[in-house]
């Protein structure tokens, strides 16, 4: 099958991947986002399908904690003996475990593990549970490295010394460790070169689990920092994963860029394929391509729109949320979602504000959101938001002298209402269509299109926002007098075509 890259686009950072028979598994970071560490299946390693969540229940993570770009980092989920079990860092708190006997859902409640560091992966081998992440104590020594223990999946205690097993290339930023047991050997994956364009994935090998490890010769074996045509650049963080016939993949995160070297989208999930030559694993000319093929019969599944229904209670999976959400903030059912403002404003993107969201798909598209708000004192409409200060908006605003629609951007200390005009009451829809140089805000009242206002998206790349980690969401939002509210009475997003090719 020939696909195209990412595999799952939109913010899907830190991919791992695991098999159970023909089946696959994968999850990635969520941050401050609720809830926590989605979980997808694929039968190809291509198409892929959002069939849950690790955390789905408030009481699971204290997310009021949670800060911009913190909260939930780096998952590693493995299947053994019957049962899934993920681990990831709270990166307010420490290193945690859930484990379910389903993929989707139905996660225990976290174990807290008594292994610090960050990036924690888990590898199970006769009997025992060896942990490993990247060590805080030794790079704060000087010296980066990765460590390992056993450890008991269920309590999170530690069976036995921490130990240092490799300290990396010297790449510096060494972290993303998952080990795996091939043909005699443990083989090493970490990622080195930070986060950023410089990041690359490293291998490294021993017959022991505990070392001495030796680097791989051809190292990195992916890295896009040297790619002149930055169609994909930033990639690194890799899990291996074998499709039970001797083929091997990687999963790993980059971006596409679009705005020079950046992108409103984070970071991505990207498939590769990989090779073996002389023992080593090994991805052909060393980066990630926009096109590859795996061996699997089949074709790349075409965008699909997300509509929300209202007509039932429970929220769909796609929805995401700054924080675990307020339920009072929010009423589902006959058609509608009534939104009640919490006092809480979207430009300070803390914990509890009235706003729901999903991931903006793509480059290429639309969000359309049908709202009605009559008060003096509410504002209501869709958003794309990328962190606290960074977000550009449409909306109604309703005042003591009548109702306008607005749309207003926000980029750090940059603060501009780009459109402003008094409107009827009633019914409006607002549309934001994203191509890959501008939103394009628009509304529709009483049988008639105004197009409001466009505005770049660099300001909502996570390159321009500091240490931002995430990716842009799209969603409806309400602030204003609490005991106001709004009716949402449609909601969806769609791709409006592939861009790959641009």
């Amino acid at each position: 099958m020939k696909y195209q890259n990412p595999v799952i686009k939109g913010f899907h950072p830190d991919p791992s991947v695991c098999r159970v028979g023909k089946d696959y598994y994968l999850v990635t970071s969520t941050f401050e986002y609720f809830p926590c560490i989605p979980v997808y299946h694929s039968t190809d390693l291509v198409n892929w399908e959002l069939i849950g969540h690790c955390i789905d229940r408030p009481e699971q993570l204290p997310m009021d904690a949670a800060n911009a770009s913190g909260g939930v980092w780096a998952p590693t989920i493995r299947y053994h003996e019957g049962t899934f079990y993920v681990t990831a860092t709270f990166s307010e708190k420490g290193n945690f475990i859930v484990s379910s006997k389903t993929p989707g859902g139905g996660y225990s409640d976290p174990v807290w593990t008594e292994m610090d560091g960050i990036d924690p992966s888990m590898y199970f081998e006769d009997g025992e549970m060896y942990y490993c992440a990247n060590d805080f104590g030794s790079r704060y020594q000087g010296r980066d490295s990765i460590s390992a223990a056993r450890m008991d999946p269920d309590t999170g205690r530690l069976k036995g010394e921490i130990t240092c097993i490799w300290n990396g290339t010297g790449n510096g930023w060494l972290e993303a460790p998952h080990i795996y047991h091939i043909d005699g050997y443990y083989y090493l994956f970490v990622a080195e070169g930070g986060s950023g364009w410089g990041h690359m994935v490293n291998v490294a090998r021993s017959r022991s689990i505990w070392g001495p490890y030796e680097a791989c010769p051809a190292n990195p074996i992916l890295t896009n920092r040297n790619d002149a045509s930055k169609r994909v650049l930033e990639t690194g963080h890799a899990d291996l994963i074998d499709d039970g016939e001797g083929n091997y993949y990687i999963v790993h995160l980059g971006i596409r860029s679009v705005c020079g070297s950046k992108s409103n989208l984070g970071r991505e999930t990207f498939l590769m394929p990989v090779t073996r030559e002389d023992g080593w694993f090994l991805v052909e000319g060393g980066k990630a391509l926009p096109e590859a093929e795996t061996r699997f019969e089949g074709t790349q599944k075409s965008p699909v729109t997300f509509a929300a229904d209202f007509t039932e209670s429970r929220w769909e999976k796609e929805w995401v949320f700054i924080g675990a959400p307020c339920e009072k903030n929010y009423a589902r059912g006959n058609g509608e979602l009534v939104l009640h403002p919490s006092g809480k404003t979207l430009v300070e993107g803390r914990m509890g504000v009235t706003f729901a969201a999903v991931r903006q798909p793509d480059f290429e598209c639309e969000a359309h959101a049908v709202l009605q708000c009559d008060g003096s004192d509410i504002a209501c409409g869709l958003a794309a938001y990328v962190v606290p200060g960074f977000l550009y908006r449409i909306y109604k605003s309703c005042e003591a002298d009548g109702s306008y629609v607005v749309v207003e951007k926000f980029a750090e200390d940059f603060h501009q209402i780009a459109y402003r005009e008094k409107v009827p009451q009633g019914e409006v829809e607002f549309i934001i269509r994203a191509d890959r140089s501008h939103y394009h805000f628009s509304y529709r009242i009483n049988g008639s299109t105004v197009n409001a206002a466009d505005a770049s998206i660099r300001f909502l790349c996570t390159g321009v926002a500091n240490r931002c980690f995430t990716g842009t969401v799209v969603g409806v939002f309400a602030e204003g007098n609490e005991e106001e509210r709004a009716v949402v009475k449609r909601f969806e997003v769609s791709e409006r075509a592939s861009d790959q090719q641009a």
